[in-house]
């Protein structure tokens, strides 16, 4: 696989996580799939305290189901960057949103695909956990948005 199939691989891949279709997310997922993200990040302490995710049907429900119930509203991708290395694509990106307790949220991303037979095999995703943590547990009246 060269490195633009591995990118239009990632590209259609964030075009279905969005439609929250699970049958269109599990479609771009192996059987075996893994994402991995930082223990206890406020996104995994939000739903159920799980960073690991294991096997396609985990991971479809977590961004089908469990990721809508976090990020409630006016979600949005900005890529800054998308490099490949033959099955390898890292993927530098800002997203924002508003969350379940309606604070504003604005962080950034690095995720490192790897894929197997043009599909997902394993996710590693890197944020700000700390700046995450400040806008999940501020209150109305100090709101951070830096």
């Amino acid at each position: 696989m060269d490195a633009q199939t591995s990118k239009d691989v990632i590209i259609r891949a964030w075009r279905e996580f969005a439609t929250q279709d699970p049958d269109r997310i599990a479609a771009v997922f192996t059987p075996d799939a893994e994402w991995l993200a930082p223990p206890r990040n406020a996104t995994a302490r939000a739903i159920d305290g799980t960073h690991h995710l294991v096997g396609r049907d985990r991971i479809v429900r977590f961004l089908a189901s469990e990721f809508p119930t976090v990020f409630v509203s006016d979600r949005s991708v900005e890529f800054i960057a998308i490099v490949a290395e033959g099955t390898t694509v890292v993927v530098e990106e800002r997203m924002r949103a508003t969350l379940m307790n309606g604070n504003h949220y604005d962080n950034d991303y690095c995720f490192v695909f790897e894929l197997r037979d043009g599909l997902i095999r394993r996710v590693r995703e890197y944020m700000d956990t700390r700046r995450a943590e400040e806008m999940f547990s501020a209150t109305d009246g100090e709101r951070r948005l830096s």
